[in-house]
């Protein structure tokens, strides 16, 4: 043979060999799929039908330096990003940011005494608060109730706070350009009347410190083209509607951008400066003490330890189970369902093992497609999906080798009691 052919053909056999060798490096969609994959116990009806399950899920792993500098790598799964689907509570996460933001550029304490005045038929007034330590609401004790245990009420009156126009237009402002929302939670109103909040005051020693009108938004955040989903609903005065709802102008909050704010407020020097809040260090302790807090562990509301267990809005890892949690793992999350969408956006820290990650989830729990008929597979379906991918990623994140121990001592906060 032709000397020169044969040095071509060793040089291409050593190539061979040397990919053969070389680690496989999984891109951002294959990782999730092949832990999923490898798990058909767990996951083998979900992904043999991705149109009725429409999940969606962001996962980012967390490396740290010699530093503790974390480096991050995010990986996806699921149907495409611009899916739409309902994000329920998730949103109250937005709005707890959002208003502590606000209160500090008001300079005002985020425990300042607050009354809520109504200008229209629709709203509704707010002397006090009798669940909060002195009576009094507060955008603190608000936000308190919205990471605990996802109080509606208390979203509604932070809603109220920012207005309409200022939540979308902040949220806009900061790079989360997809993100709508348009309405109150749990009081079906109008369109329109969502466009209009409540005038409110502050008071400081019984001296009134801030007021602010009515506001109204001038233009609408909703979309003209409908979004239709399901094949029939239920509504308002219990009829069947025989034919999809349509969601064009309710709430929006797509899943990269929620994974985005959840890295923005538990690592906000990795995120570009214009997608960070105006917090400071004690609203970050603030915000990671009551999205990690059990409910038992809280002294005001009081009725918190009776009402709600602990894995009330736990869903990734531990399922919303009623059993008692580990006190040594925790999860920093929002947790939302509705309309058949379950969903959980969560950083996952165990200080025992020394393990962090965060991770984002939706699934559509609705098989019949009939909306609001309460008839809704969340226990069947969507939890144990997220207790499983949690599971999963959990023991992924333990198996898998890091240079370096992460310190999370930024995280261990201390609880009510």
């Amino acid at each position: 043979m032709n000397p020169f052919l044969k040095y071509f053909f060793f040089t291409l056999l050593c190539m061979a060999l040397l990919t053969a060798m070389a680690p496989t490096t999984l891109s951002a969609q294959d990782l999730l799929e092949k832990l999923m994959r490898d798990r058909p116990d767990r996951f083998g009806e979900i992904m043999a039908h991705p149109d009725r399950y429409q999940v969606q899920v962001r996962y980012t792993r967390i490396d740290r330096n010699k530093r503790n500098e974390p480096k991050f790598t995010t990986y996806s799964y699921g149907l495409p990003t611009d899916t739409y689907f309902y994000p329920a509570s998730t949103v109250k996460l937005a709005a707890v940011a959002l208003a502590l933001e606000k209160m500090n550029a008001l300079g005002l304490d985020k425990y300042t005494a607050l009354k809520i005045g109504t200008n229209r038929p629709s709203q509704t007034a707010v002397m006090g608060d009798s669940t909060s330590e002195d009576g009094n609401a507060s955008i603190g004790h608000y936000a308190k109730k919205i990471l605990l245990v996802s109080d509606n009420d208390a979203f509604n009156r932070l809603y109220e706070f920012i207005g309409q126009a200022a939540f979308n237009d902040s949220l806009h402002a900061k790079g989360y350009t997809q993100s709508r929302i348009t309405h109150r939670l749990s009081i079906v109103l109008p369109p329109e009347e969502n466009r209009y909040t409540n005038p409110m005051s502050f008071f400081k020693d019984g001296k009134k410190v801030y007021e602010q009108p009515e506001q109204y938004a001038a233009k609408p955040y909703w979309l003209e083209k409908p979004i239709l989903i399901g094949t029939a609903s239920i509504d308002e005065q219990g009829n069947k509607v025989g034919e999809p709802m349509d969601f064009s102008k309710k709430n929006y909050f797509p899943i990269d951008e929620q994974h985005r704010l959840l890295r923005a407020l538990y690592f906000p020097e990795s995120v570009p400066a214009k997608e960070r809040f105006g917090l400071t260090q004690d609203d970050y302790s603030f915000i990671y003490r009551y999205m990690s807090q059990y409910p038992v562990e809280t002294s005001y509301p009081e009725t918190y330890t009776d009402d709600y267990y602990d894995g009330y809005a736990k869903y990734i890892l531990f399922g919303g189970t009623k059993t008692r949690l580990p006190r040594h793992i925790r999860l920093f999350n929002k947790v939302g369902n509705a309309y058949g969408y379950l969903l959980d956006n969560a950083f996952v820290a165990d200080f025992e093992k020394g393990v962090e990650w965060m991770v984002t989830a939706v699934i559509y729990c609705n098989a019949n497609e009939v909306l609001n008929d309460g008839k809704y597979e969340y226990e069947e379906v969507g939890l144990p999906f997220m207790a499983d991918l949690g599971k999963t990623l959990f023991e992924y994140e333990v198996n898998r080798k890091r240079k370096t121990r992460p310190d999370l001592d930024r995280f261990e906060v201390t609880y009510d009691k």
